[in-house]
């Protein structure tokens, strides 16, 4: 029997008619699925008989069931990109299936999109090229970021890379994160807040870039948002499930926060009734920050790397499970 490729979940296409499918066709037979699966019971027909599953968006979920369902013939789930919260680590152990990714491959990319996201809510893009559009000559004060403090949460390859551009800007950056590294504080240029409550009382902009875990899951809620100074942003490229949606969007309202810059929510596409959509000052992009063709091209050649070694029976490049 045919090795079997089965990538469930291109869509929007982002692998289709690229160098990294082709590695892969020559390589096994290879499926691709350019629309989303109907269901839990979808995905699993889809990854019925597949050897390797290449996973490229975060709204498949690798339940135990779905794992389960495929584990007669799944031996290896090569997910495209750094986020793991859509597969059950767990059970794909219990099963014997291999899980790699592909992390730092849009370091950049996302970094600049937290700057942009930064500028465009300090300076009130969206709403004043709306303004003047419609022929409003709207003027008023706007946040300078330079002599301001940048409070990054979560010093990973992300949120360090942020941190450069910060103060390449003239901003002074401080830090928390739950394993502090003060060898890469030295070295970047950035000190470690004690506690997560005294960088945001500290910060005059806040910048997430913690993965989601069952420790980050609703870390910033209502109290997190009123320790917050008067007047500050915040900025999430990261995961929505870390943030509690609503208290954010009441942030917001009241005035406490000047404004929000957002790329993830807690669901995706973002429903239409969320609090969020209303809030005052806020810009919202669609979890696109890493989709440039460099970041694309390093993440998904990467993707295709491991699964060329794990057919090869060599290590893959990135393991989690």
């Amino acid at each position: 029997m045919a090795i079997q490729i089965v990538i469930p979940d291109d869509s929007p296409p982002v692998i289709s008619g690229t160098a990294a499918l082709e590695r892969m066709r020559a390589a096994a037979e290879v499926i691709v699925y350019n629309s989303p699966p109907a269901s839990q019971e979808d995905l699993i027909a889809r990854l019925q008989g597949a050897h390797t599953a290449v996973n490229i968006r975060g709204y498949c979920k690798f339940t135990a069931r779905v794992l389960e369902a495929a584990s007669p013939t799944l031996r290896h789930l090569a997910i495209w990109g750094t986020g793991t919260d859509n597969v059950d680590l767990a059970a794909a152990r219990r099963l014997g299936i291999v899980v790699s990714n592909t992390p730092n491959t849009a370091t950049d990319a996302i970094a600049e999109h937290c700057l942009a996201l930064l500028l465009a809510v300090a300076r009130r893009l969206t709403h004043l090229d709306a303004a003047v559009r419609q022929e409003r000559w709207e003027r008023g004060m706007l946040f300078q970021c330079r002599g301001k403090t940048l409070g990054i949460i979560g010093t990973g390859a992300i949120g360090t890379a942020f941190a450069e551009l910060g103060r390449a800007i003239g901003m002074r950056v401080i830090a928390w994160t739950l394993h502090p590294d003060p060898e890469k504080a030295r070295r970047f240029g950035f000190v470690y807040a004690p506690t997560l409550d005294g960088l945001l009382a500290e910060a005059e902009v806040v910048s997430l870039h913690l993965r989601s875990s069952p420790d980050t899951r609703g870390l910033l809620g209502g109290a997190q948002f009123a320790r917050m100074r008067r007047g500050a942003i915040f900025i999430n490229t990261a995961r929505g499930d870390i943030v509690n949606e609503a208290a954010l969007a009441e942030a917001l309202r009241s005035g406490a926060l000047l404004g929000a810059g957002l790329d993830v929510f807690v669901r995706e596409p973002i429903n239409a009734d969320s609090p969020l959509l209303g809030a005052p000052n806020v810009v919202l992009t669609p979890h696109t920050a890493g989709t440039t063709p460099e970041a694309l091209a390093n993440g998904l050649n990467l993707c295709a790397e491991n699964v060329a070694r794990y057919l090869a029976g060599a290590e893959v490049v990135h393991r989690v499970a």
